[in-house]
């Protein structure tokens, strides 16, 4: 059976992207934090990781944008994940009762319209949704409820009190599959990359000019601090096609003659998209 390690604990909605991904019949190894998710593919003991890497309301999870560059691992594979935030507590506790909410901040984030119109509760930060489900159901919490995803309810032996309490129902977060193996597909592909520039005029404007050149469509691009010293940066960017695209492949080789750091995260079949 394939494991597949995650950040969180068990009914954490990476749990549900890696189920949806590799199907129910996974192994998925809940981690503690990102860091442990990539040592735990780099080290072996588990064969894929699966990361969120985008929320389409609060951006990027910079931290694992730090991480792929750091460690020799390749992005495999991607899935959108539209995420349904619900509102659970232990089982006869009323909504009226509850005087506290738990939850990662983000997730408090997306669903604050909703914990403002409830009034006077307060607003407890978490480092996980599904860890905030099981420390309630642990300690018997009568006054407490947790948002996190309905596999944690399910999990944890919780009861639903309110489904989709998201701000917006365009709430979708994208993950990445990491791989100690590249795997290169030939079509319907992207490929993410990173790159510095060199100190010349127009590094940038030339850098993305090796895409526009060729007709290569960009899908994302972020800088992030170089911390090589101030004001120095490495740009993280998506783009339509694989490495095994001789377009592509003349692209990126045109990239490396003006940039002083260049690294293939990996190619990849664009993801699926679950709602």
């Amino acid at each position: 059976m394939k494991k597949i390690a995650f950040q969180g604990e068990n009914g954490a909605f990476s749990e549900d992207a890696a189920c949806q991904y590799f199907g129910e019949s996974v192994e998925p190894v809940p981690r503690k934090n990102f860091r442990d998710v990539f040592d735990a593919v780099a080290s072996g003991d588990c064969g894929h990781g699966i990361i969120p890497i985008e929320n389409s309301f609060t951006g990027s999870i910079h931290q694992n944008i730090d991480l792929l560059l750091e460690f020799e691992l390749s992005v495999i594979g991607e899935i959108i994940l539209r995420i349904h935030h619900t509102l659970m507590a232990n089982k006869g506790v009323r909504l009226e009762e509850i005087r506290k909410v738990y939850s990662h901040p983000q997730a408090l984030e997306q669903c604050s319209v909703f914990l403002e119109r409830l009034g006077g509760v307060e607003v407890v930060p978490m480092y996980d949704t599904a860890g905030s489900a099981k420390i309630i159901r642990q300690e018997g919490r009568d006054d407490t409820a947790a948002i996190a995803s309905s596999r944690a309810a399910r999990d944890y032996g919780l009861q639903i009190l309110r489904k989709g309490i998201e701000n917006d129902d365009r709430n979708f977060t994208r993950f990445l599959v990491i791989s100690p193996h590249a795997l290169i597909p030939d079509q319907n592909s992207k490929t993410s990359i990173v790159f510095s520039t060199k100190d010349i005029p127009g590094a940038l404007f030339k850098s993305l000019g090796v895409f526009a050149l060729r007709d290569i469509n960009l899908l994302k691009i972020e800088s992030r601090p170089l911390r090589k010293g101030p004001w120095r940066y490495w740009f993280y960017l998506d783009f339509e096609g694989s490495i095994s695209d001789p377009v592509c492949q003349k692209a990126l080789d045109h990239l490396q003659e003006i940039t002083s750091f260049f690294k293939v995260l990996g190619s990849y079949e664009k993801g699926r998209v679950i709602s």
